[in-house]
């Protein structure tokens, strides 16, 4: 489908709707205060940096960073670029405790996905196979755009899911596929029972959420993920600040005010579109209508896989040794950080950088 002609989910918050045409301008935000910001971030780093807009065929644009180690001599053979995929309402920014480190060797790459951060905000598609093709096919379009011919694919959270989607349609430009904390792997619980019928019977039944809670879930839905954000007008940076102090605190040797938390409100407090995408990919909680468990062992057997997550995040660990038993442990590795949250390469950047440096040396 061309992602120009994608109709847009619906959304209560459509900027269109004359109703709502009020909020943006109530919404302490624009996309000069997300540059603002993200430069302010973007200062810590030492390496030789290169920001722009990588603009795709159907001129939607990924704002893009590339590093390179101008005091390291360019070896024979040049090493595989390190490609890095943001996870839900995130940025480039996000990865500032990385990209230094990362790029000592090799020439690292960040974007913001389509939808997200500075890149370009289209409407997606209700359908989740269709929403999920335009954030791949997006992802096919850098590469091309920016010339690389084979990477290191590293994603986080719905950038793993994304990553790991991309790995399985363009096999022969992933030379080793990183999956931190992703997202949307494990089938939602009960729902193997439903598909077996009978056989589900051993499986102990959980009990049904009491009405009013499937009440709230029912409003919850008719909303995008980040709407009581945009919702909250001139709050909105205040909500984030008390809902994720935690944002400040793994950030505050670099910043000692509430930099990472501003810029994660301008990066979601812009006209929703990414995050339509991602409403059509889920259940309801968070779950992925297309669990990436069922479709894994698509990937080549050949291709080296690394999964790391962190000992104390939401995200379940268990699919990750779900994946090596898929895959017969073939190329398949499983490293587990500790007194990390699903934010590990900012909750331990020091551990997180060495296993994924250690990573990218195996491939060159």
């Amino acid at each position: 489908m061309d992602p120009g002609s994608a109709p847009m989910q619906t959304d209560c918050e459509t900027e269109e709707n004359s109703v709502w045409s009020w909020w943006p301008s109530w919404r302490p935000t624009s996309t000069s205060l997300l540059k603002t910001t993200e430069s302010k971030i973007l200062a810590c780093i030492k390496n030789d940096l290169w920001a722009r807009f990588v603009t795709l065929p159907n001129q939607y644009q990924l704002w893009t960073l590339t590093l390179t180690n101008k005091m390291v001599h360019k070896p024979a053979v040049p090493k595989t670029p390190l490609v890095m995929v943001h996870g839900f309402g995130g940025g480039v920014g996000m990865w500032i405790r990385n990209l230094d480190a990362l790029s000592r060797s090799r020439p690292v790459y960040a974007f913001d996905l389509l939808g997200f951060g500075r890149s370009s905000r289209p409407p997606f598609p209700s359908d989740a196979a269709e929403a999920e093709e335009q954030f791949v096919a997006s992802i096919e379009q850098w590469r091309q755009s920016v010339g690389l011919e084979t990477m290191i694919l590293l994603g986080h959270s719905l950038g793993g899911y994304l990553a790991t989607s991309y790995a399985i349609q363009y096999p022969s430009r992933v030379s080793h596929l990183i999956l931190v904390d992703p997202w949307g792997f494990p089938e939602k619980p009960g729902a193997q029972t439903e598909a077996n019928g009978a056989k589900g019977t051993e499986t102990a039944k959980r009990p049904a959420p009491p009405r009013w809670a499937k009440a709230i879930l029912a409003v919850v839905s008719l909303f995008n993920p980040l709407a009581v954000i945009r919702a909250a007008g001139p709050w909105g940076p205040g909500l984030v600040n008390k809902f994720r102090p935690d944002f400040k605190r793994k950030f505050e040797d670099l910043f000692d005010d509430d930099t990472m938390t501003q810029y994660i409100y301008h990066c979601n407090a812009q006209t929703p579109s990414g995050e339509v995408g991602l409403r059509a990919m889920s259940e309801s909680l968070g779950w992925a209508k297309r669990p990436m468990l069922q479709r894994v062992e698509l990937l080549p057997p050949s291709m080296p896989l690394s999964m790391l997550y962190g000992e104390s995040s939401w995200v379940d660990s268990s699919s990750g040794n779900r994946v090596a038993q898929i895959r017969n442990q073939a190329n398949t590795k499983m490293l587990l950080i500790n007194e990390a949250s699903h934010h590990l390469y900012a909750d331990q950047p020091e551990e997180f950088n060495r296993a994924v440096e250690n990573i990218c040396n195996s491939v060159n």
